[in-house]
């Protein structure tokens, strides 16, 4: 790709994703650049040529980078739109880099709620937006206002909640958009909430591997069931390729045990999703996004 006057000096090349995804795989990223400002990221994106992919990432959860790694441009968020102010009694506006656990602890300090589902979330405000994330029976689009996103000229603008379809982690959103902040709508009187977002964060702790390198949960739970009890059922924990294994903690749950190629993690997602097929017939869907180009002698499915 053809660099421009107006790409920041700071930018990285070929720079390996595995340091920049939870999981801890993944190829390098042909552009890696994380702005320090919003003007920074108009900047940055006005002066990209015509028809460069471009990805955003904020803490790299639920994200899976394939060994051949990412044509194109990534933009990590995380840096430049960090900012959370309250607006209102009950209206709060936050960046899309904001991590969802600082988010749910700022909430929760101001007594607004219900937020501690936020905690539960491992991965930033934006990614939350995208894929409309929850836990603990709070979604994210359920507080949603309006958002700014910007597009890939670098042109930021204000769209209300009724321009978006949010479903069970899906939202419908304009493909050449990426959202950088968000007003979110929470109720007063919550002063409460702390103690249940410890009792939450230590239910996660006791039932999730999370000193481990993972991605979250891996599958979407099926209507009326759950993936984690699913595979479980199909007796898939402690199932390993390479050094990728199942969780014995939690089921849904895919760890990187200490070398794990991309495509180690990837084969045993389509393995765990084919024998819970065949056993009970239901088709597990990915809640992981898996993207880039597959390594040497590999084929993405």
């Amino acid at each position: 790709m053809a660099a421009t006057e107006r790409i920041p000096p700071a930018l990285l090349h070929d720079e390996p994703m595995a340091r920049h995804t939870t999981w801890r795989v993944g190829g390098p990223a042909d552009l890696f650049c994380r702005p320090g400002s919003l003007a920074e990221l108009q900047d940055f994106l006005a002066g990209l040529p015509d028809g460069v992919p471009i990805w955003f990432v904020g803490l790299g959860s639920n994200l899976l980078v394939r060994d051949g790694g990412l044509r194109g441009a990534v933009v990590m968020t995380g840096r430049a739109l960090n900012d959370v102010r309250r607006l209102a009694d009950e209206l709060v506006e936050a960046g899309a880099g904001v991590p969802c656990t600082a988010l749910a602890r700022r909430l929760v300090r101001w007594g607004l709620g219900p937020a501690e589902f936020l905690a539960g979330i491992p991965g930033t405000l934006g990614g939350a937006l995208r894929m409309n994330a929850g836990a603990f029976g709070g979604e994210t689009w359920d507080h949603v206002v309006s958002v700014d996103v910007i597009d890939r000229g670098g042109r930021v603008s204000t769209r209300d909640r009724g321009e978006y379809q949010a479903a069970y982690r899906e939202v419908s959103a304009p493909e050449h958009e990426w959202f950088v902040a968000a007003r979110l709508r929470f109720s007063a009187g919550h002063g409460d909430a702390a103690g249940r977002m410890q009792a939450l964060l230590a239910e996660r702790q006791q039932r999730q591997p999370l000193g481990q390198p993972s991605c979250g949960s891996v599958f979407r739970n099926p209507p009326s069931d759950h993936a984690a009890r699913l595979i479980e059922a199909a007796g898939l924990k402690g199932l390993r390729i390479g050094a990728a294994e199942v969780s014995p903690k939690h089921a849904n749950f895919i760890i990187n045990t200490g070398g794990a190629t991309a495509a180690d993690i990837e084969s045993l997602i389509w393995t765990v999703r084919d024998r819970v097929r065949e056993r009970f017939g239901v088709s597990l869907e990915p809640e992981v996004r898996i993207i880039g180009e597959p390594g040497t002698g590999e084929t993405a499915q």
